[in-house]
Formats: C-alpha cells, structure tokens, sequence
C-alpha cells in the first residue's frame, strides 16, 4: 500500500514537472520570436525610418536650391547661361528622383504610399514648370517667365513643400507606432522571462520535496520492526 501510494505521488511530480518543462519550452519559443520582432522594428526603425528622414532633408535642400536658382536666373544673374542653369537643374533632378526611388523602395504603409505618389506628381509639374520658365526666358520673354515663376510657380512649389511636408509627418507618425510596438514586446519578453524564473523556482520546490520525502521515506523502512 505504502509503495502504491509513493509511485502514484512520483507519478504526479513527473507529471507536474513535464508540465512546467513544457511551459518553460513554450514561453522560450515565445521570448525568441519576441525578440525577434523587437529586432525587425529596430531594423525597420533605421532602414525605413531614421535614413529615409535624413533623406527628406535632401529632398528639401534640392528642391530650394532649384528655387533659387531659377531666381537668381530671371532676376539676377544675367551673365548665366541657358544651358548652364539648365544642366544645374538637371543635376538636382536627378538628385531628387534618386532619392525618391530610394524613399519608395522601403516598407511604406498604404498612407505614404499615396503621399509619396503625390508628391511625385508635384515634382513632376514644378520641374516641367523650370523648363517652360527657361524656354520663355531664353526666347527673350523675359517678363513672362517671371510672372510664371512668381505667380503659378510659387503656387507649385508651396504645394510640392506641402506635399513632402505630409510625407515627413505620415513617416513620424509610422516611426511613433513601431517604437510603441517595440516597447510593447520588451515587456512581453520580460513578462516571459520573469515567468521562467518562477517556473525554475517552483521546480526547485518540488525537488527539495521530493528529496525529503525519500529520505522520511527512508528512515521509516530502517526503523526495526517490534513484535508485541
């Protein structure tokens, strides 16, 4: 009877400690592709996010630079050259699509992909503008290309500013979930971390009582056995 009862309670121990083995293995899986997440937000935080950013700096610095140009063009600078400023204005369009075919290349959500399809529609129009300034001038109408860049081209340029300024502030937005997303399975991690720890501590519980149950076990077998 006596040995009946101790298999059954070691039955249950192994039981119990399969269980918590289990448990222990699940939340391991758990914390790893946790973690991994954590990684993939960080990594998606500095590919699609942070060097994007610094890109809409240039994007901005190029599309000003344009923006002056053309003006010291009409309004300044009489000694340049058409096919010079020309040739400037080609190289900061280059420039701008490049960094724009980078931008589109990363993970974008639904809201910057639309943004940044019209704000490609802008720098379209507003480069197509320069060349239309340009030939006017060039022509020696001169008063005209300055009415269309001081009037419509104004218009357009506030507008492609406008545009990437939306672009910049969807991408701040995106960036502001992923860290709250990346805070979010920190704490699961930890959450998991701290419920192994218990796991082991209770299964340290359970050996110490198994071993001084064998050894109460034990002495009781080795107490003589007295007839009346």
């Amino acid at each position: 009877m006596k040995w009946s009862f101790i298999i059954q309670q070691k039955m249950k121990a192994a039981l119990l400690l399969s269980g918590l083995m289990v448990f222990i293995l699940a939340s391991s899986l758990l914390s790893s592709y946790t973690m991994g997440r954590v990684d993939q937000s960080f990594s998606s935080m500095y590919a699609d996010r942070l060097i994007p950013a610094i890109d809409m700096i240039y994007l901005t610095e190029n599309l000003y630079r344009k923006r002056l140009l053309v003006e010291g063009y009409l309004l300044r600078d009489r000694q340049a050259s058409f096919g010079a400023v020309a040739a400037e204005l080609a190289g900061h369009n280059q420039k701008i699509d490049s960094l724009i075919d980078a931008f589109g290349k990363t993970y974008l959500v639904q809201a910057e992909l639309k943004s940044l399809n019209q704000f490609q529609h802008r720098i379209n129009e507003y480069a197509g503008l320069e060349k239309t300034i340009l030939t006017l001038h060039e022509a020696g109408r001169r008063q005209e290309a300055i009415q269309l860049f001081e009037r419509q081209g104004s218009t357009l340029f506030q507008q492609t500013i406008i545009r990437l300024n939306e672009l910049t502030q969807i991408q701040s937005t995106v960036g502001e979930e992923l860290f709250r997303n990346s805070h979010s399975s920190v704490l699961q991690s930890e959450f998991f971390s701290r419920l192994q720890l218990l796991t082991v501590l209770i299964i340290g519980v359970m050996v110490l009582a198994l071993i001084k149950g064998a050894q109460l076990i034990g002495k009781k077998d080795s107490q003589p056995f007295h007839l009346n």
